[in-house]
């Protein structure tokens, strides 16, 4: 409750919580108010938004409904961050948890791993993915996930080597207890904060990284993603910038509320700022 409220007196927090409640709000609504497949042509190329009242946001340069794609794009967005997320930090938590309590040869193997995946840019790895698997939106998805996890499995280790020897982690040992009901049963939920906010970065990012592929043409052409459209624009930037300014409106929109939730999460969940 305490850290609700600290969330609830976050003027960062807020706003993020109503951004983002927009773009969940046009994810749940766009079935509804854009029933249709939002890639099926609708009407003429290239109209301006507000100039044909059918098409609020106008029409791309092959005459598909921009608020359809924006609206439909947002359940895309979110799926991807979501899962993205999910599995890096599934992964990151398994990786950091292991060597961190274990240490020695373990995390020796283990960071050598981690700092492996870490030499090359996430995007540079992510295009080798997605060269070798293949651009349909399952595989870009769970590429984006295998190359955002090592942030967070050091942030899950820095946490364990603090935690590992605490007295209730000795208890637990005394007890009798296994390594893996101490792992995470006993020190994982102590860990999880600082992870918890993490999250919010790597969601943000595995938007980005998804639209960058887009607009690359890497990404699934059959799904209506923000990054396609921006693509689509890059064509008639200079005169109809629209069909790229408006998608590229909506990722800011979203990355901006996914990352001032994380900023109001830390200002939740960080002991130091607690205790002021």
């Amino acid at each position: 409750m305490e850290s609700l409220k600290r969330i609830g007196k976050s003027p960062t927090a807020v706003i993020g919580l109503i951004l983002l409640i927009l773009v969940i709000g046009m994810a749940l609504s766009a079935p509804y108010l854009f029933p249709r497949d939002p890639l099926s042509l609708a009407g003429r190329p290239l109209q301006w938004p507000f100039a044909n009242s059918r098409f609020w946001l106008g029409t791309d340069t092959t005459g598909r409904d921009i608020a359809a794609q924006i609206f439909h794009g947002a359940r895309v967005s979110l799926l991807i961050g979501l899962v993205a997320t999910a599995l890096a930090i599934t992964i990151g938590i398994v990786v950091g948890a292991v060597a961190g309590y274990y240490g020695g040869v373990v995390d020796d193997v283990l960071m050598r791993v981690t700092e492996a995946f870490q030499t090359l840019p996430n995007f540079l790895l992510l295009l080798v993915l997605v060269a070798v698997f293949g651009t349909d939106i399952k595989t870009v998805t769970i590429a984006i996930g295998l190359v955002s996890w090592p942030a967070s499995a050091r942030l899950t280790r820095a946490e364990f080597l603090s935690l590992r020897s605490r007295e209730f982690v000795q208890a637990c040992r005394t007890l009798g207890m296994r390594d893996i009901q101490i792992i995470f049963r006993e020190i994982l939920p102590n860990a999880l904060p600082p992870v918890i906010v993490y999250a919010s970065v790597i969601m943000a990012v595995a938007i980005l990284l998804e639209s960058s592929l887009a607009f690359l043409s890497l990404s699934d052409p059959n799904v209506p993603s923000w990054g396609n459209l921006i693509g689509t624009g890059r064509s008639v930037l200079r005169t109809q910038w629209y069909v790229s300014a408006i998608p590229g409106g909506a990722i800011l929109l979203t990355v901006l509320a996914v990352s001032l939730v994380g900023q109001g999460l830390n200002d939740a969940l960080n002991p130091r700022l607690k205790s002021r």
